[in-house]
């Protein structure tokens, strides 16, 4: 998996943003302003995504590829490697969850966004 591949579809969900906030190599993808998705364009491989505490260190135990987030709140964040062992569809799933993390964790205004009203 790419990094061009992560950008489609990360920018393909419904309000994303994209910018490089912290500098030119680090690609972030925001929500109504709060981010979910961090990859470095310099080095694409891996990506960091929010996750359920709960669920992080489930994966972490689950999977070798996903570590405690890389420069991030560790108990929120997971940095998932993007060198082949873990497949597409997994690695699709934890964006979707990060991104609903994010909507999540801002009340009634992202449940009012995820349930488009």
């Amino acid at each position: 998996m790419n990094a061009e591949q992560i950008r489609e579809y990360c920018i393909a969900k419904k309000g994303v943003t994209e910018s490089f906030p912290f500098n030119e190599e680090v690609l972030v993808f925001k929500v109504l302003d709060k981010m979910f998705a961090l990859i470095s364009l310099s080095k694409p491989d891996s990506i960091n995504l929010k996750c359920d505490p709960e669920r992080a260190i489930e994966l972490r135990e689950q999977y070798d590829d996903i570590i405690p987030g890389f420069h991030m709140n560790k108990k929120h964040w997971n940095t998932v490697m993007l060198t082949g062992s873990l497949s597409k569809k997994l690695i699709f799933e934890l964006i979707d969850h990060s991104f609903e993390q994010v909507l999540k964790s801002m009340g009634k205004k992202g449940e009012q966004f995820l349930s488009g009203k």
